[in-house]
Formats: structure tokens, C-alpha cells, sequence
């Protein structure tokens, strides 16, 4: 397999051979199945899902650690379709997600504020994911974060980097020959087997502790509403088992949805430096739509088409997942007289689906007028949120928490170049890291308020 940004090289494979599955390619004993197209990865991801909604097993964070407890990394079967059938009934539509509107709102102007303190944007990556982290923790249990060394997102960053190692093979041997799981710690060759068990005890912590905090503000009568608390809030005696899953399937929302919200944000703010014309053409928007008396808001979003245009183009321009998280087939199938065997493992490629030319006009410039045009291109959230019964339980949550990101920055700050120790303004380039997430090369901006009464809105009290 490719070493770095596979994505583009999967992408010229197609091209070259053209055809939008890859023949199987076979490494230390596994196949592998690359999908270049959006409507071959509907064939078989969404039509045939009950036989490609399974997880590849990575011994390591899977077995070892327990990665395989969370939703995005659990087995296909009976767990996993009740985990999903949870976070469906309370963040799976706009409807349902509505009720967290107010939680996005109150922790996105925490974020003004610590933009505004922060000019020179040195903290901008720190801020960001704090936001990020803080809504969802705020969500998923009702938990509000600290501004500096917060228990929680400190043990969730460190589960998630844990995680980021136990997935990678060059790193754990066991993960290519998965038989070492069985090696005795003391075995030479096992001390894979100590770190496994001690980074299971932080994705232990990171499940049980910030349930346990609910289930005793609960207790107390003081627990903000959030998705911990409505699923236990039961008028029968829940069961080990059903406690179970609501624990797992709510600590599963930090890592799913932490990595896609701050990446896009990040992304959001280099764009206004690379292209200030879209910049000054959603300002307009924003100070004839909301004015400059409030803050934009969710009600709001239906009369800002060209705001909603620029976050459809962040999904489709930045690729947070590119292959996305790989599926596994349990069964043989056939498409288009193609043969993926049982036990494949199956990439969607969906960097190549969201640059494709025939899909997209210009696919390499950030254009958010391709999707305010009478015939507006395809909406890329048919493929960046992942498919079938995999696809990513709080899209829509992470969909109002960009929104409002951008609408209520553009609406009170200037985004500008940094300027080096000579003065000059530094372009940022359009460079991502390698990996399985993607994220924006590091850059630096100038931030702002638009006016006096800008700061005066931001820096006006929080209700909550």
C-alpha cells in the first residue's frame, strides 16, 4: 500500500486502468478493495450493506484494547445495530438534534471569546478541538468543559491518539500477523501486550467515568439534559446490558466526531485567507440576513444559502477521512461481474469521489457557488459521512456545529494573513498530512472583530 496520501494514489489507479473498483490486491494475506466511484460505492455499500457493514479486525486496537466496544470499530451484529438504533433516536435526523441546539450555540460563543483573546490566532488548533471536544462531551453527557486542563478532554485526546497508534501495522506487528495476540507479556517480543492493557484502562476510563459523572448528577437532580441522560431517564429499571450500551455508544460520539468537526473547522479558516472573495461574499450575506445586533443563529440557517453553500464546499474540498474507515465483506458478492470475496476488505475512496472532473467542475478550487447554481452540483455529504449502516450516527450534529462556526466567526471577525517578523503577509498553502484522518497543513492567520460592537457581541455574558 501506498505510504502517504494512498487516497491520490488510488485515485490515479482508476484513471489509469479505467474502472471504478480495483481489482483485489492482496497484502500478507488479505484483500482489498479500492472504490473510486460514488455510485460503486452505493452499489455495494448501501444496496448490499447486510453483507459489507462488517469492520475489519485490527488486533491491536480492536482486541487488545477494546476498540471493538465502540460503534465505529464494533462488529456488524446485534451490539452494533443497538448502539446505532440508540443514537438514531436522538441525533439521527435535524429533527432529533434539534434539541441540542441550544448546547452548540452556548459552547460556539465560548469559542468567540477565546478567538477574541487570541488575535494572533497562536492557539487556533487548541481552540478548536476544545470547541469541538466541548460540545460533544456537553451532548453526549451533559458535561461542562474547564477552559484549562479539563479531566475529560485530556482522557479522551488521550484515548484518541492512543487509538491513532494501535490501528497503524508499522507500529504493532501484531496488527499484520494477528496470532502475537496470544504472546505472553513476558514473552520476548510481548511487551506489546503491557501497553495494550494499559491503554484498555483509558478507553475504560474514557466510557465509564464520564457516565458515572451523570449517573451522579442525576442522583443530585442537577444533570444538564444530554444523550447519557435521556436514554437512562427510563421508567423501568434498565438492565447491565442496556446501561452497557448506552455507556459505549455515547463515549463512541468524542472520537467519531471530534477528528471530522475540528479539521473542517480548521479548514474553514484557512479558505477565508486563500480566498477573500468568499470571505466578503458571505459577510454580506450574514449582515443583510442577521445584522449586526445578534449573533447568527440555527433559525437563522434556512435564509443564508450561500453560509450553507460554503460548508457543503468544506465537506467535499477537505477530505477528513479520505478511504473513510474501511468496511469488511462477510459474505462473497458479485458486482458487475466483479468477485469480492468473503473477508474482503473494502476502501471507499472518497477524496477521488468529492475531485472527481466528470462530478465535480474544477474539483481542486474551492467554489461554493457550484452548489447555489440552478442546477447545483451533487451534495457531498452522500458519501464524506460514510454509507450503508455505517454511515456516521452524528453527521447532523457535526453539520450545525460547522454551520454556526462559520456563520458566527464571519459575522463578528476579520480573517486576515499573518504577518512574519519583516511584515510580510504569509500565503498558507493547501497541503494535508498523511493518515488515516487528514487534517490542513499548520498555518497562521490574523483574527479580529469586524467593529466595536463585534467585540461587544462576543464578549456579551453566556446564557448557560
Amino acid at each position: 500500500m501506498p505510504k502517504e496520501k494512498d487516497w491520490v494514489v488510488f485515485s490515479k489507479w482508476g484513471d489509469t486502468y479505467g474502472t471504478s473498483l480495483s481489482l483485489p490486491i492482496l497484502i500478507f494475506g488479505m484483500t482489498f478493495i479500492i472504490i473510486n466511484s460514488p455510485s460503486t460505492a452505493l452499489s455495494i455499500l448501501e444496496h448490499q450493506n447486510s453483507k459489507t457493514s462488517d469492520r475489519p479486525i485490527v488486533p491491536m486496537a480492536s482486541d487488545l484494547v477494546g476498540w471493538k466496544n465502540t460503534t465505529g470499530f464494533m462488529p456488524y451484529g446485534d451490539t452494533m445495530r443497538n448502539h446505532r438504533r440508540l443514537q438514531h433516536r436522538l441525533l439521527g435526523t435535524p429533527a432529533a438534534c434539534k434539541a441540542f441546539h441550544s448546547h452548540v450555540e452556548l459552547e460556539m460563543h465560548r469559542f468567540l471569546k477565546r478567538l477574541l483573546a487570541d488575535p494572533e490566532s497562536k492557539r487556533l488548533k487548541e481552540h478548536i478541538r476544545k470547541t469541538a471536544g466541548s460540545i460533544i462531551l456537553r451532548i453526549s453527557h451533559g458535561y461542562q468543559v474547564q477552559e484549562t486542563n479539563d479531566p475529560f478532554v485530556d482522557l479522551a485526546e488521550k484515548a484518541v491518539q492512543q487509538l491513532v497508534q494501535a490501528i497503524n501495522p508499522a507500529t504493532f506487528f501484531v496488527n499484520v500477523v494477528p496470532a502475537l495476540r496470544h504472546l505472553p507479556e513476558w514473552f520476548p517480543g510481548g511487551s506489546f501486550q503491557k501497553t495494550a492493557r494499559e491503554w484498555a484502562a483509558t478507553l475504560d476510563d474514557l466510557a465509564g467515568k464520564p457516565f458515572a459523572f451523570v449517573k451522579s448528577q442525576m442522583a443530585a437532580g442537577t444533570a444538564i439534559p444530554s444523550y447519557t441522560s435521556k436514554l437512562l431517564d427510563s421508567d423501568r429499571t434498565l438492565s447491565a446490558e442496556e446501561e452497557t450500551d448506552i455507556k459505549w455508544s455515547a463515549s463512541s460520539l468524542y472520537g467519531a466526531g471530534v477528528d471530522t468537526t475540528y479539521a473542517i473547522i480548521y479548514t474553514f479558516f484557512k479558505v477565508m485567507i486563500l480566498y477573500p472573495e468568499v470571505q466578503a461574499k458571505a459577510k454580506a450575506e450574514i449582515d443583510q440576513v442577521v445584522g449586526n445586533q445578534r449573533l447568527p443563529c440555527m433559525e437563522d440557517r434556512k435564509h443564508l444559502p450561500y453560509i450553507n453553500a460554503i460548508v457543503l464546499e468544506l465537506y467535499r474540498w477537505h477530505i477528513v477521512l479520505p478511504t473513510a474507515i474501511p468496511h469488511r465483506s462477510t459474505e462473497d458478492l458479485i458486482y458487475n461481474n466483479y468477485f469480492i470475496p468473503k473477508g474482503s476488505i473494502i476502501l471507499p475512496n472518497v477524496w477521488k469521489m468529492t475531485h472527481d472532473p466528470t462530478i465535480y467542475h474544477s474539483p481542486m478550487t474551492f467554489k461554493p457557488e457550484r452548489f447555489t447554481q440552478p442546477e447545483p452540483e451533487r451534495d457531498p455529504r452522500q458519501f464524506m459521512f460514510g454509507f450503508g449502516r455505517r454511515i456516521c450516527a452524528g453527521r447532523h450534529l457535526a453539520d450545525v456545529s460547522i454551520f454556526l462556526a462559520c456563520a458566527r466567526v464571519l459575522s463578528v471577525f476579520d480573517i486576515t494573513k499573518y504577518r512574519d517578523e519583516n511584515g510580510e503577509a504569509v500565503m498558507p498553502d493547501t497541503e494535508v498530512t498523511s493518515g488515516i484522518s487528514s487534517y490542513p497543513s499548520d498555518f497562521g492567520c490574523t483574527i479580529f472583530p469586524r467593529s466595536e460592537n463585534a467585540g461587544v457581541l462576543v464578549q456579551a455574558e453566556l446564557a448557560g
